[in-house]
């Protein structure tokens, strides 16, 4: 015997009840997005932060026991290297939280995109039957990951910036390099625009892969 499709199969239609508690769900779900986001970024910023405050907390522990002579500080080539490699280790474990940054936006911007696409499920069916539909986007394409005027990707440039002028310093100081203003900007920018490349390109580069069986046959916009 032939099967029945399932857009033909009785079981398969669902009544209005049955998409009031679909939008029930979505925005139960967008609520936990937007909090799930919230915190992950306070999390990774925190990190960061407090990592990149060792350098500056190491040098006050050394200088309170008289192990380095504040007056030191004051020239660049005065400076212990300790210091230096100090300020280019933190540096570099920043670079974790800045990672984890842009994977947690990408997640969280996944998340929203795919219920987005679920929307698609009643938001047509309401808007016909009850003259109703969210006030909510349904493109799965929204929300952008790569939005540089928006708090997340403030907060990973900003967060590039700090990161790329401790690399840049720290190494510049281990190197015995002269402490040159010009270059030393421009090798920050440097550094920086590789950070914001990585950010660029995870928040970009799509993984095609294949759709979901749909039974519904509701069109599937994700790219």
């Amino acid at each position: 015997m032939r099967k029945t499709p399932p857009r033909m199969a009785p079981e398969s239609r669902l009544e209005s009840n049955h998409f009031l508690q679909l939008a029930a769900i979505d925005f139960s779900g967008v609520y936990a997005v937007h909090l799930a986001a919230k915190e992950e970024r306070l999390k990774m910023t925190r990190l960061a932060m407090s990592l990149l405050s060792g350098p500056f907390l190491a040098t006050i522990a050394l200088t309170s026991a008289k192990v380095v002579d504040p007056q030191s500080l004051t020239e660049w080539h005065r400076v212990p290297w300790y210091l230096f490699a100090l300020v280019a280790a933190f540096g570099l474990l920043s670079v974790l939280p800045f990672l984890r940054l842009i994977e947690a936006v990408n997640a969280h911007a996944r998340t929203a995109r795919a219920i987005n696409n679920f929307r698609l499920l009643y938001v047509a069916r309401l808007k016909d039957e009850l003259n109703w539909s969210p006030n909510l986007p349904v493109d799965p394409r929204f929300p952008e990951t790569y939005a540089p005027l928006a708090w997340p990707g403030i907060n990973v440039m900003m967060l590039a910036i700090v990161n790329s002028t401790y690399l840049t310093v720290g190494v510049s100081g281990l190197s015995g390099q002269d402490p040159n203003l010009p270059i030393l900007l421009s090798s920050i920018t440097l550094v920086a625009l590789v950070h914001y490349s990585v950010y660029y390109v995870r928040c970009n580069v799509s993984r095609r892969r294949r759709l979901p069986h749909n039974p519904y046959e509701f069109p599937n916009l994700e790219t």
